[in-house]
C-alpha cells in the first residue's frame, strides 16, 4: 500500500479512444487531493479532447504537474529510474493497447506503460472499445499477463448516479484505489 506522504507522481495518459474526459478528471482529482501527475497526451487524444470537451490541450495540461510530448522517449517518465507510482491510460485506445501489449515503445506513452510494468509498478488500462472482437480481447489477456489492470469504465448503478459527471468521478475513483491514493470521491458499497 502506498503511504499517504507518497510525493512520486502519477503518470495520467490520455490516448484517442473516446473519453477524454476519464483522464481530466483523473488529473483534476489528484490535483485536488494533492498527488502530482505527469501528463501525456496522444496526437489523437488532443483531437478527442477538443471533439469531446469545452478544454483546450492547453487547459488540460495546465491540470498536471508536468507535460510532456508524446514524441519525446527521452522524458524522465522513460527512465526506470525516475520514481513514479505507475500510470493510467485514461482512456485507452486499441492502438494504445496493442502497443502495451507488444512492448512496442515507440512512443512516450507505450514506453512509460513499459517502464511501469519492468519497475512492477501498477498500470491501469481503461480500455474504450464496444464491441469487442476476439483480437481485442485477446490483446487485453495479454496486457493482464504482463501486469496491466484492464479497467474499461463500467458504471456502477448501485451508486444510483444521476448524471455523467457521476459516473466519471466513481470510474476515476476506483482507478486511484487501485494506486492506493486515499480519497472521498466515491459512495462506497455498504451491503444491502
Amino acid at each position: 500500500m502506498i503511504q499517504a506522504m507518497d510525493n512520486r507522481p502519477l503518470i495520467v495518459a490520455i490516448s484517442g479512444a473516446s473519453g477524454a474526459i476519464l483522464g481530466i478528471e483523473t488529473l483534476r482529482a489528484c490535483r485536488d487531493l494533492g498527488v502530482p501527475t505527469h501528463l501525456i497526451v496522444t496526437e489523437a487524444g488532443a483531437r478527442t479532447i477538443a471533439l469531446e470537451t469545452d478544454s483546450s490541450v492547453e487547459d488540460v495540461r495546465a491540470l498536471a504537474t508536468e507535460s510532456h510530448a508524446n514524441k519525446d522517449i527521452g522524458a524522465t517518465i522513460a527512465s526506470g529510474s525516475f520514481r513514479t507510482r505507475g500510470m493510467v491510460c485514461a482512456p485507452c485506445s486499441i492502438k494504445t493497447l496493442s502497443g502495451i501489449a507488444g512492448s512496442y515503445s515507440h512512443n512516450l506513452t507505450i514506453r512509460a506503460a513499459d517502464v511501469c510494468l519492468k519497475q512492477r509498478l501498477p498500470v491501469v488500462l481503461m480500455v474504450r472499445e464496444t464491441p469487442l472482437h476476439p483480437g481485442h480481447l485477446d490483446l487485453m489477456a495479454r496486457a493482464a499477463r504482463l501486469g496491466c489492470h484492464i479497467v474499461p469504465p463500467v458504471p456502477a448503478f448501485y451508486a444510483k448516479p444521476a448524471t455523467i459527471d457521476d459516473m466519471v468521478r466513481h470510474t476515476v475513483g476506483r482507478v486511484l484505489d487501485l494506486f492506493g491514493i486515499a480519497h472521498n470521491r466515491i459512495d462506497r458499497w455498504s451491503g444491502t
